[in-house]
C-alpha cells in the first residue's frame, strides 16, 4: 500500500522558513509529503519558492500538495462564487509550478441550498469546471515539448482536485456529499479530514472498525482507491469542530487508524497530512504508530505460520498447539512467581480481521454561516 505522511506547512523545527528548506527537514525526519497552506490567497513573490520546490519534488519523488484558500462560497451567489473561483485560480497556477499531486478546496456554507441533490449537483458542476481548468493550466505535454520550465508535465498527471469534508453542520461537506460528488466528477479525490468527520459525527471514529466502515462506505460510493487525508486531534461540541489539538490531547486517536491501515489498507493509495498544532511532531507520531501496527501484524503472522508448521509436523490441530504453548507459558510464570499456575481456558477460534461494517446513514442539517475573513485561520473549518 503506497502511504505518504507529512505536515501541513513548513516544520516548526525548521530554522529556515522557506518551502525548500522545509522539504529538506521533512525528508531528514523520515517523512515524504508536505502540504503548502495558502489559507487566504497566494502572493506572487512566493512563486519562485514554488518553482524550486517543484523541481526538488520532481527529482526526489517527494509528494507536494497544496491547500487552496480556506474561505469559500461555491454555493453562494454568482458574485460570491466568482470571487471564490478567482482565489482558486491562483492555487491552480501554483499547483502546476509546485508539482502538486493534490489541490484541496473547501465548498463553504449551504447558503440558499438545502442539503441534498440540488446542492450536490451544483458543487459537481463547479468542480467539473475546476478540473477542466486544471488540465488547461497544465497544458498539453506535447505542446510544451520544448518548454523545460516544468519538466514534470511530460511524466505526471495534472493535479487531482480534492474536495474536503467539513467539520461544521452549516457547511457543505458531509462524507456522503463529498463521496457522491467525487463519484460523479472524474479528476476529483475525496479529502477525508478525520478531525472533521469525527466532530461532525459526534465522536464517530474511535475503533479500527469505525475506520473500516468509513472506507467501506468510500469504496462503495466513490469506487476509487486514491485518498487524501488530514489528521489532527480535535476539540468538538454538538457535532461541530472547534479547533485542532495535538493528537494525544484529543478523543480522536491515531492508533485505531494505524491498525486499520496495517491490516486492511493494502488496496489504498493514501496520503496523510498532519494538521496538528505540532505539525511534524504529530506526523512522526503517526508514522511511528503505523510502523508499530505493521510490525505487530508481521509478528502475529510469523507466529501463526510457525505454529501451523509445528502442528503439521506433530500431527495436531494448530489450536491445540496454541493451548499447549499457553499452558507451558503459564507454568513458567508460576515457577518464577512461586504461585500456582492458573488453568488455561480453551483457546477461542482464531480472531478474524476486523469485519467491514455495512455503512449506515447519517443525518444532515442545513443552515447559513457567516464567515469573517478576520477570524483566526487556525479555527476556520
Amino acid at each position: 500500500m503506497p502511504i505518504k505522511l507529512g505536515p501541513a506547512g513548513v516544520p516548526l523545527s525548521c530554522k529556515g522558513r522557506t518551502i525548500v528548506e522545509g522539504m529538506d527537514d521533512i525528508t531528514v525526519l523520515g517523512l515524504d509529503a508536505m502540504e503548502v497552506q495558502t489559507v487566504r490567497t497566494i502572493q506572487p513573490q512566493h512563486f519562485d519558492q514554488y518553482w524550486q520546490a517543484g523541481i526538488l519534488s520532481w527529482k526526489s519523488d517527494f509528494e507536494m500538495n497544496m491547500h487552496g484558500p480556506y474561505y469559500a462560497e461555491l454555493l453562494g451567489s454568482r458574485r460570491e462564487r466568482n470571487r471564490t473561483l478567482s482565489k482558486m485560480e491562483t492555487s491552480l497556477q501554483a499547483g502546476k509550478i509546485i508539482n502538486a499531486r493534490h489541490l484541496t478546496f473547501h465548498v463553504g456554507p449551504y447558503a440558499e441550498y438545502e442539503p441534498g441533490s440540488d446542492a450536490n449537483e451544483q458543487v459537481a458542476n463547479v468542480m467539473a469546471g475546476v478540473v477542466d481548468r486544471v488540465r488547461e493550466v497544465w497544458g498539453d505535454a506535447e505542446e510544451e515539448e520544448d518548454y523545460s520550465a516544468f519538466p514534470w508535465v511530460h511524466e505526471a498527471e495534472p493535479s487531482l482536485v480534492g474536495i474536503e469534508t467539513s467539520g461544521r453542520q452549516e457547511l457543505w461537506g458531509t462524507v456522503e456529499e463529498v463521496l457522491e460528488v467525487c463519484n460523479h466528477v472524474e479528476g476529483t479525490v475525496p479529502v477525508l479530514n478525520m478531525g472533521h468527520i469525527h466532530a461532525r459525527g459526534h465522536g464517530r471514529l474511535r475503533t479500527s472498525e469505525d475506520y473500516a466502515e468509513l472506507f467501506d462506505q468510500a469504496r462503495e460510493t466513490y469506487g476509487g482507491s486514491t485518498f487524501y487525508c488530514h489528521f489532527a486531534g480535535v476539540e468538538h461540541r454538538m457535532g461541530n469542530a472547534l479547533h485542532y489539538t495535538q493528537i494525544k490531547k484529543s478523543d480522536l486517536k491515531f492508533e485505531p487508524f494505524a491498525e486499520y491501515l496495517a491490516e486492511e489498507g493494502d488496496w489504498m493509495d493514501i496520503t496523510i497530512i498532519s494538521d496538528s498544532p505540532l505539525l511534524e511532531h504529530d506526523a512522526m507520531y503517526m508514522l511511528q504508530h503505523y510502523d508499530k501496527a505493521r510490525q505487530r501484524l508481521l509478528e502475529i503472522r510469523a507466529r501463526d505460520e510457525r505454529r501451523a508448521k509445528l502442528a503439521a509436523q506433530q500431527g495436531i490441530d494448530p489450536e491445540e498447539l496454541k493451548r499447549k504453548e499457553e499452558e507451558a507459558a503459564a507454568a513458567r510464570r508460576a515457577h518464577l512467581t512461586g504461585e500456582s499456575p492458573e488453568p488455561v481456558k480453551e483457546a477461542p477460534a482464531k480472531k478474524a480481521p476486523a469485519k467491514k461494517v455495512q455503512k449506515g446513514k447519517t443525518g444532515k442539517t442545513g443552515g447559513m454561516m457567516t464567515f469573517d475573513e478576520g477570524d483566526d485561520e487556525d479555527d476556520v473549518f
